[in-house]
């Protein structure tokens, strides 16, 4: 992986941007027979309001104009997430806790690592702020999520219920 790529927090000019690269994403899912985020979600207004607490990080190429370097997008939540309460199963862990939502990656981009690198900087921001565990969820037919989650360490642990539906729930102990 291309170690020269910039993890910071997105800025609210990039969410056209960054909205792209989600519709990328959602055709992808389309394509491949996947349910998941083919309702309207993630929509512009999760993106701001991720933006606007503090929870949108992108991955940036650098050396690029700035907007077209962003070449991947993920909400990074430090303060739990209500559905994880009710898992239909055991997490690993019982304390604090990061989660990553809205994890999208640029068409060009795909295969080169950059979901990897991602989830990769958000464990550093974790050991950072003295989190020892990471979580995230995914839908049943996501193969390319369910891929990367098991090539990076994550233990599935359950089921989660969301509005839109169950999706398989992960934990990586760091």
């Amino acid at each position: 992986m291309d170690k020269e790529l910039i993890f910071r927090q997105a800025v609210s000019h990039e969410v056209p941007h960054i909205m792209q690269i989600i519709r990328q994403a959602q055709a992808r899912m389309y394509a491949a027979g996947s349910r998941q985020w083919q309702d309207g979600y993630p929509a512009p207004g999760h993106v701001s309001a991720d933006i606007g607490r503090g929870r949108g990080y992108v991955l940036c190429r650098p050396g690029t104009k700035e907007c077209h370097a962003v070449i991947a997008y993920g909400a990074v939540v430090f303060d739990g997430e209500p559905a994880y309460e009710a898992l239909e199963g055991k997490w690993l862990t019982d304390g604090p806790y990061v989660l990553v939502h809205r994890l999208a990656v640029a068409d060009g981009e795909r295969g080169k690592g950059v979901a990897a690198e991602f989830l990769r900087h958000v464990e550093e921001l974790a050991r950072e702020r003295g989190i020892g565990a990471f979580r995230i969820d995914t839908n049943y037919d996501n193969h390319p999520m369910l891929r990367l989650l098991e090539r990076t360490g994550f233990t599935p642990c359950g089921k989660v219920v969301y509005r839109s539906g169950e999706r398989l729930a992960f934990e990586k102990v760091l």
